[in-house]
């Protein structure tokens, strides 16, 4: 799967039935808001619940409101927002009936949404490095460094606690 894309064809065709955008507009608009989103991956982690991960893509719950924030950031329309969440809904949902979960999932969209973002080998902590976002070693690292500290300070001889 393509960073740019991490939402199923068979998605795609379904949220563009229903869409206000022209169906051959909406994986551009995916893309454009994937690349926005991809870099953001860590600190959604820290953020949001994710209800699914895969080698593939996260999927978070997310606030109804957080569509018209993105939409804000990225400069689309209303129309390309709602048919963008959508999307993003459509592929909660198949994930849902994958996991046997749909239920779930349905009810959890009468109070939230859902954000899908892609990843690739690598590109998690290369892209939140490159936007300046906490990485996943970068977090590891400070926790460990935080807990060996305290494991010290709880001793009080400065013996190394490993």
């Amino acid at each position: 799967m393509a960073r740019g894309d991490p939402l199923d064809g068979q998605v795609l065709i379904l949220a563009a039935a229903k869409a206000s955008v022209p169906a051959e507009r909406l994986p551009t608009l995916v893309d454009r808001v994937q690349a926005d989103l991809g870099g953001r991956l860590t600190a959604y982690r820290r953020e949001y619940e994710a209800v699914d991960e895969s080698p593939e893509r996260y999927v978070f719950l997310v606030p109804p409101e957080h569509w018209e924030a993105v939409g804000d950031r990225l400069g689309l329309t209303r129309r390309e927002r709602e048919a963008v969440r959508r999307a993003h809904e459509e592929q909660l949902r198949r994930v849902g009936t994958r996991r046997e979960r749909r239920e779930e999932f349905e009810s959890a969209l009468d109070i939230r949404s859902a954000v899908v973002i892609g990843v690739e080998d690598g590109d998690e902590t290369e892209s939140d490095a490159a936007n300046g976002h906490e990485t996943e070693s970068d977090a590891a690292n400070g926790d460990e460094n935080a807990d060996a500290s305290v494991a010290v300070d709880s001793r009080g001889d400065g013996a190394d606690p490993a």
